[in-house]
């Protein structure tokens, strides 16, 4: 055993495991996006057991709220960039592995780039449009992806498109949620979630990441497991393919910050897709055409000639609205206000 592997003995001790798949791990590149309740404990292990290169992809910044789930940041990083403060102390962790802070956020226009380096990708993001997004561009790069999902107490993971002996690829994403782009699932801040499911699934999903690259047979692809932390109980699904095909990747809403929209606020034509009643009780200017009815504005909408920015209590509101903008009118500019008005109103 070599001194460099000797924090790892442990693992290595393990039957199948040994030296071999100690190697497999250091020579394996892994790229996490989004660097929240899943990303945090999916690094920190994955970093922990000897993978060599670790890239990481987030744009936002720590606050408040992460930190009864997000368990890489404390009070003093708040304010902080996500990526900074990870790989500050995944680098603590484990000084013997290489960590690449991609500070941006993952769109269309630079998703291939990010994923082409690495041998596997984990999803740790909190949005549908996302989640997609990773997924066909995983898909048409030929590369497996661990998928992780939380609400309130219930989680799930599965790896998706792995390519399997006869030459084919495991389910993916849109194979088991089609149009998971419409879903009205709340995100964590709506709907809520328990800390610990979060901690369970990130590390259910570097299990996954581990299994696969040691290449070990019994992985979840073609699977879903799920569980459920009041009572305990778990299952895995078994999952099938579907005809559809992905040959091109989605588009990806723009996002614009507060600070951004003031500097430029005469500029937009702004939109509320709030409630009419959370319209009245605060606001931050434009018109209010809720969501459930903004077909009913179309007419409004087409007259419009300056760039348009849509905006909601979180921001989920806001790149539905987005989406259906665009789809109708694919001519305009249409920007959704990153992480909504929440703070402002409170």
């Amino acid at each position: 055993m070599t001194d460099s592997f000797e924090r790892y003995q442990c693992q290595m001790a393990l039957p199948g495991f040994g030296i071999s798949s100690q190697e497999l791990l250091k020579n394996a590149k892994v790229l996490i996006v989004g660097m929240g309740g899943l990303g945090c404990p999916a690094a920190q292990y994955l970093a922990s057991s000897g993978v060599g290169t670790i890239g990481l992809v987030d744009d936002d910044v720590v606050s408040l709220s992460n930190l009864h789930r997000q368990i890489l940041y404390t009070p003093d990083d708040i304010g902080a960039y996500k990526v900074d403060i990870a790989t500050q102390k995944l680098k603590l962790q484990n000084p013997s592995i290489s960590i690449v802070a991609y500070k941006m956020r993952a769109s269309s226009s630079n998703i291939m780039n990010l994923i082409a380096e690495f041998d596997l990708i984990i999803e740790g993001t909190d949005n549908f449009e996302t989640k997609c997004l990773l997924n066909d561009a995983c898909v048409l790069a030929e590369k497996p992806l661990v998928y992780g999902a939380i609400y309130q107490y219930e989680g799930q993971v599965s790896i998706w498109n792995v390519l399997q002996k006869d030459g084919t690829y495991s389910p993916n994403y849109r194979d088991v949620f089609p149009n998971a782009e419409e879903s009205q699932v709340p995100n964590c801040r709506e709907g809520g979630v328990i800390p610990t499911l979060a901690g369970i699934v990130g590390c259910m999903q570097a299990n996954e990441a581990i299994k696969y690259l040691t290449r070990s047979e019994d992985i979840l692809a073609g699977k879903l497991w799920l569980m459920n932390v009041m009572n305990g109980k778990t299952q895995i699904i078994k999952l099938k393919k579907s005809a559809t095909r992905i040959t091109a990747l989605p588009h990806t809403i723009q996002l614009i910050t507060f600070e951004q929209f003031l500097q430029n606020k005469n500029d937009f034509e702004v939109i509320d897709v709030r409630t009419e009643q959370e319209h009245h009780t605060f606001n931050i200017g434009g018109k209010n055409m809720p969501l459930e009815t903004l077909e009913t504005h179309y007419d409004s909408i087409s007259s419009v000639h300056s760039p348009i920015i849509v905006y909601c209590q979180s921001g989920k509101r806001s790149l539905e609205a987005a989406r259906k903008i665009i789809k109708v009118f694919p001519e305009k500019e249409v920007f959704s206000l990153k992480g909504g008005i929440h703070q402002l109103s409170q």
